[in-house]
């Protein structure tokens, strides 16, 4: 039998300080900047292991139990080694990333609550401006398709997207980085936060979970249409 060596799979920058680490620390840009690194290097990854013919499901033993002789299965079993690692870097991202979202929409509640009961003793207190800039809607929905992942999620037809995961009214490059990051985020809870119109009262700020699938019985992965503001 051929002697088997597994090779070195290069570690990403992704890895440094989180795969079995803690990310807490990163700030809400860095996290960012981390999350699509590691998406970059689980699609490179993926390519390499299709090269090699296999998944991350491919049987590597004959019936017998040895190696099969068609596959190079120390190389296959190094990329899923790496690719698994890298799978739950990514979730720990996507649970910072969205616990930075609801810290910063708590805290701009708690500014204008603040502004609220100023406003009878002095004058208001001014939001930072980047905040707001970076919290405007930039996205509408047009219509959402029954029974898809953005129905399911609880969108509606005229809702207003302010963010959509880390995507913001100041990175969504015309909507560009909304289909890559539904692209590269199949399977995965995004946080969506839109405002609703609530007929004369303020618009509803809402939280929803959208979760983009392939097989929902629709087209696309999201199952609604959104146009750029």
């Amino acid at each position: 039998m051929d002697t088997i060596h597994a090779p070195t799979v290069p570690s990403g920058p992704t890895s440094n300080g989180i795969t079995n680490g803690d990310a807490s620390h990163l700030s809400f840009q860095e996290l960012q900047r981390k999350k699509l690194s590691v998406e970059e290097e689980l699609k490179t990854l993926g390519r390499l292991l299709e090269n090699q013919g296999a998944n991350m499901n491919t049987g590597l033993l004959t019936r017998d139990g040895f190696p099969r002789s068609d596959l190079d299965v120390a190389s296959i079993r190094t990329l899923r080694a790496r690719i698994i690692c890298l799978r739950n870097d990514y979730k720990g991202l996507m649970e910072q990333i969205e616990k930075r979202l609801h810290e910063h929409f708590a805290s701009l509640d708690q500014v204008e609550e603040t502004q609220v009961s100023a406003s009878s003793v002095g004058p208001p207190v001014l939001a930072d401006s980047r905040a707001a800039q970076s919290d405007e809607a930039f996205a509408r929905v047009i219509s959402v398709d029954p029974n898809s992942p953005a129905d399911r999620a609880g969108l509606m037809a005229g809702d207003r997207i302010r963010t959509f995961g880390w995507i913001n009214n100041t990175n969504h490059d015309n909507l560009r980085k909304v289909a890559e990051c539904v692209q590269g985020n199949e399977g995965n809870s995004l946080l969506v936060t839109v405002s609703r119109a609530a007929g004369a009262a303020q618009p509803r700020e809402l939280g929803l979970h959208l979760t983009p699938t392939r097989d929902w019985g629709g087209r696309g992965m999201l199952g609604c249409h959104i146009v750029p503001l």
